[in-house]
């Protein structure tokens, strides 16, 4: 049973993920948010947790805080809110997202109301969807593929379809709009190589369908984040900066006093050898 148990020291040497740094950094937000920590101290964990490699100098950032739970088996990770044992990372690359299959859904419907796809599911190779007085959203920033080349065909009257992608896919807009319109301004960007490309069809009467590119929630949070740990970096350089100056006054001031007091000593000396050469 053990033999089957990976060894605690090699995993804690394992090098963590930016997924492993965003999850801690969650869970300090938290703290702070409920008091168990204050500004100073998140601001500390924080930085440490952007400069951890390891798990070893990760896991110990938030051995004392509660919440987050970890997907690797109690036995074998110390309660802390990251895993010691390497899963599938948090952004596949394109060719892992191409799964084949049929797709998790195939259509959405929305008549004076609305529907949304979003999040980990699979576009089949064709989707169909259509909104009368409403609207919807097909959000692939997270997707799963079930072919290279997908199409989603918006039927739109009088409503609007959205249609997100993440940066890299291959867009290409081909539908027909009468008094209304198709968003063209996704599909000038070439794709990256091995994306899936998505093909929007359809007809928008009184109606839109917009094809927009948004970056995961994901990476914005890091973005967000790594913008965060540049202002803490500026905010501690400054008071560097300071400390610094400050002391450079103390010694030049120190200086100054050293110096009067050695011109006072040496008027009182050159004083006292005048009155001996009196007498």
């Amino acid at each position: 049973m053990t033999d089957d148990l990976p060894d605690l020291p090699a995993a804690m040497d394992l090098r963590a993920s930016d997924a492993d740094r965003e999850r801690v950094s969650e869970q300090l937000r938290d703290a702070l948010a409920e008091g168990r920590l204050d500004m100073e101290e998140f601001e500390e964990r924080l930085d440490a947790t952007y400069k951890a490699r390891t798990y070893g100098e990760l896991a110990p950032i938030t051995r004392d805080l509660p919440g987050a739970g970890t997907v690797a088996p109690p036995a074998v990770v110390p309660p802390s809110s990251i895993s010691l044992v390497k899963g599938p990372a948090e952004g596949a690359s394109w060719p892992e997202r191409i799964v084949g299959g049929e797709g998790s859904s195939t259509w959405g419907v929305a008549v004076m109301s609305g529907f949304e796809r979003k999040g980990r599911w699979t576009v089949p190779k064709r989707f169909d969807c259509f909104a009368f007085m409403g609207g919807g959203e097909l959000d692939l920033r997270d997707a799963y593929f079930a072919e290279r080349e997908v199409t989603i065909n918006c039927v739109a009257i009088m409503g609007g379809i959205s249609v997100v992608v993440p940066p890299g896919v291959e867009v290409v807009v081909r539908g027909i709009g009468i008094m209304g319109g198709f968003d063209h301004s996704a599909d000038y960007e070439p794709g990256e190589p091995g994306a899936p490309r998505v093909v929007v069809t359809g007809f928008a009467f009184m109606g839109g369908v917009e094809v927009e590119r948004k970056v995961p929630k994901a990476e914005r949070q890091r973005e967000k984040e790594a913008r965060r740990r540049e202002r803490l970096e500026r905010r501690q350089a400054r008071r560097e900066l300071h400390a610094s100056r400050r002391d450079h006054m103390h010694d030049l001031h120190d200086a100054h006093r050293d110096a009067m007091e050695q011109a006072r000593d040496a008027m009182r000396s050159e004083r006292e050898r005048r009155r001996r050469g009196e007498r």
